[in-house]
């Protein structure tokens, strides 16, 4: 059995740049989605998602391919207030729509409610975050007015079954318990992006861009919904509510911190 690294700050981050220095590296795990990452993993001799720093439950170590706006899943958080299962006893019912396998995979009864929203504009389907800093409140918002000509018949069944107006109550997230629960997921940590591209085939990564991240920011991380660099992700049917995600373009990440180190 192979002892794993133990490092200092110092001493990770000499690794880090040693790694960075090598240029491009053959990736360790092909046809891994998360091969980037296993494969600085592998470089440095760390087991998975296990950082061997002193006070590491402080500290991880975050990798992304530099080449990507993709989004990244933060945490799942369901809408306040809770005893209310929004989703589930207001959403679904009300405002979603026949799931492409009613009938087929699933009972002629399943409804959908999937869509991914933010503050920037509204969907198709008229639902759009508001961030409210009076009231410290990020809301989901509905405008039937802005609902696209293709859903007008799903307009009809949500103004049968509950109105046009705007949902009442709206559900919600404080800012303190969105502060918080985004607080357990993003420590402080070492952000290392890397270029990808195929050498005969194969994928090889550089590691270039390495950065430190401390002292994640509640002011900075409500900016980044009001950007919209963070969304709002529901993803339910009738018979399984996957749960309500907040989605991060990832290249905006060192965004949420006070202090930001380039090594």
């Amino acid at each position: 059995m192979t002892t794993p690294e133990i490092y200092t700050k110092d001493t990770l981050i000499t690794a880090l740049r040693n790694i960075r220095d090598r240029g491009w590296i053959q990736g360790t795990r092909p046809g891994n989605a998360g091969s980037i990452g296993n494969t600085l993993e592998d470089l440095l001799g760390i087991q998975e998602n296990n950082l061997p720093l002193p006070n590491a439950a402080e500290w991880e170590l975050k990798c992304q391919r530099l080449q990507t706006s993709s989004l990244t899943t933060l945490f799942h958080l369901e809408p306040s207030p809770t005893a209310l299962k929004f989703v589930s006893n207001l959403f679904l019912p009300y405002y979603g729509w026949d799931h492409q396998e009613a009938g087929k995979k699933y009972p002629v009864t399943e409804k959908s409610f999937r869509q991914t929203i933010s503050t920037k504009t509204r969907s198709d389907r008229g639902f759009k975050v508001v961030v409210d800093t009076e009231q410290e409140k990020i809301l989901i918002s509905f405008d039937a007015l802005t609902v696209s000509p293709k859903h007008q018949a799903w307009l009809q069944q949500v103004d049968h079954a509950i109105g046009l107006g705007e949902i009442n109550p709206q559900p919600y997230w404080g800012f303190d318990d969105f502060y918080h629960k985004a607080a357990t997921k993003l420590h402080n940590c070492f952000f290392v992006g890397a270029m990808h591209k195929k050498i005969n085939g194969i994928e090889h990564f550089h590691y270039t861009k390495i950065l430190m991240l401390k002292n994640f920011s509640k002011p900075r991380l409500i900016n980044a919904i009001e950007s919209a660099d963070i969304l709002v992700d529901f993803d339910a049917r009738t018979g399984h509510n996957h749960g309500t995600k907040f989605r991060f373009r990832n290249n905006r990440l060192s965004e949420l911190y006070d202090d930001v180190t380039e090594l």
